[in-house]
């Protein structure tokens, strides 16, 4: 729980930081606004999570368009396993393969940090396996999670909109069927990373 707390601090304070920058940008001449195609860009994510009996792999590509130089906003799609041991005493396991949509945000206080807010709406396909000569039993269900924490982004400028990235996330809702909490219902800290591409850079 303090280690989430960290992290919701941390975001505050990039907002804070992002709306003072903004606040000195209004006092610059204004630019022509309005739809811009080289302001579109893709990308994907690996991500993991390594817990207490917990571990998670995934990857989610992703398509979006920076609204200014202090935000971009994305759609995505997510695809992520899941293995959990129950027990240190039995082989009791939980499997999970997981997908679906999610959509996020970007706010950069300056241009290699970044807060990021996330929501994603999962469908889950779990294997339970009882470790104890009985039947392993399978269900569906679904879950939503929201995803916030910091990152940092490399190579961003002004001239370049592509850059590598890696982040720190936490799953502060209150899913009990969420694929980034454990058995108690504890978020498990999410690393991202990935590559950002600038889709009309230059053209």
């Amino acid at each position: 729980m303090k280690i989430k707390n960290i992290g919701l601090l941390m975001v505050a304070v990039m907002l804070g930081t992002a709306a003072f920058a903004q606040d000195e940008d209004e006092k610059k001449p204004e630019k022509e606004h309005g739809f811009k195609k080289e302001n579109l860009f893709t990308g994907g994510t690996v991500n993991v999570q390594f817990g207490n009996r917990f571990t998670s792999l995934g990857i989610g590509p992703y398509f979006g368009y920076s609204v200014n130089k202090y935000l971009d906003v994305a759609a995505a799609v997510n695809f992520n396993y899941t293995s959990e041991r129950i027990s240190d005493f039995t082989k009791e396991k939980v499997r999970q393969t997981i997908y679906g949509p999610s959509a996020f945000v970007r706010i950069f206080p300056v241009k290699f940090l970044f807060a990021h807010a996330q929501y994603e709406f999962n469908f889950l396909k779990v294997k339970y396996i009882p470790g104890s000569g009985f039947p392993n039993e399978k269900y569906s269900t679904d879950a939503h999670s929201f995803l916030i924490g910091p990152g940092y982004a490399g190579g961003r400028g002004e001239d370049n909109k592509s850059f590598y990235y890696i982040s720190v996330l936490w799953d502060v809702g209150s899913n009990i069927n969420s694929p980034y909490k454990d058995v108690q219902n504890r978020a498990v800290p999410v690393i991202r990373a990935g590559y950002n591409i600038a889709l009309f850079q230059g053209r």
